[in-house]
């Protein structure tokens, strides 16, 4: 059995998918079912509530060989530690009750490094991780830079002003991943028995870019100038503020970002087991131009 929490998010869903019809069942914790699709929802278990419940956890991981944990997002906590690591709790609660086997999570780029130190998301990330491993289960902290699919949040701007934003430096070339890689990269290690210790798999996608080289890209798929315009990391919070974000999160936010700009993301070498596929320009072409174009 396989537990999958965050179903109907971005990188949940597309786990999901290609899950159902494998050879394991699957199981969820949803806490709006109806928000998965019936004809998945007819071949999978579903325990309804939040992942963050001792109670919802230990009825969803009750037989269960492996878990895929990914946190929802929780724009107004207290503070990262809580979205994080207070969140994560009964499930680790739960893992030593229920003995099981493997974990494989979503978390971030930067350990050992003194930069991830006061990262914000990052550093609660990290916090996380180790809180899991600390249950002496077999976990596989699936490590992330940011996601090419981040830039969807920008599509008005980037299709009604030919501009994007971010106070990262728009010369500073760092990794990005497509949310569909990470979602491959968990479904294998979630099938395959054979892995045990703890560690890690970063997924770096297949180079480093810029800012103003993912303008470049865009501006050649589109058929339509798109630039990037670095924007100071005060302004960046005060937009979460803005959107209502508690103000530690969106102090997260922006401490990430810093860690980011001061190159947080340039620590992990390259190697062909965490490259994943997906360029920039197959991304901004199959999810990006249908989105500002169609």
């Amino acid at each position: 059995m396989i537990v999958i929490t965050a179903p109907t998010g971005d990188i949940g869903s597309q786990v999901l998918e290609k899950l159902v019809g494998a050879s394991e069942p699957v199981r969820v914790i949803a806490r709006d079912p109806s928000r998965i699709p019936a004809d998945i929802r007819a071949k999978i278990e579903v325990v309804q509530g939040s992942h963050g419940d001792l109670d919802v956890v230990n009825r969803a991981f009750e037989g269960a060989d492996a878990v895929f944990w990914l946190l929802p997002p929780d724009p107004h906590a207290e503070s990262v530690e809580a979205a994080y690591v207070d969140f994560t709790r009964p499930a680790c609660e739960a893992i030593r009750r229920h003995r099981v086997r493997r974990v494989v999570g979503i978390s971030a780029l930067g350990r050992g490094t003194p930069l991830a130190k006061d990262a914000g998301f990052v550093t609660a990330s990290l916090e996380m991780d180790d809180l899991i491993a600390d249950t002496g289960v077999n976990y596989r902290a699936l490590t992330m830079p940011s996601f090419m699919d981040n830039l969807a949040r920008q599509v008005e701007t980037i299709k009604n002003q030919g501009m994007f934003f971010s106070p990262i430096a728009g010369d500073r070339k760092l990794p990005a991943c497509a949310s569909r890689d990470i979602a491959a990269a968990a479904a294998r290690l979630l099938l395959d028995c054979s892995w045990t210790g703890q560690g890690h798999l970063s997924v770096l996608g297949p180079e480093d870019l810029s800012f103003n080289d993912m303008a470049q890209i865009m501006t050649e798929v589109l058929g339509k100038p798109v630039r990037f315009q670095q924007i100071p990391f005060e302004a960046y919070k005060a937009r979460f503020v803005g959107f209502g974000m508690s103000d530690a999160m969106a102090q997260g936010m922006t401490d990430m970002a810093f860690a980011k700009n001061n190159g947080l993301d340039n620590g992990e070498p390259r190697t062909p087991e965490n490259t994943s596929p997906t360029s920039f320009r197959e991304w901004c072409e199959d999810e990006l131009k249908p989105a500002v174009l169609g």
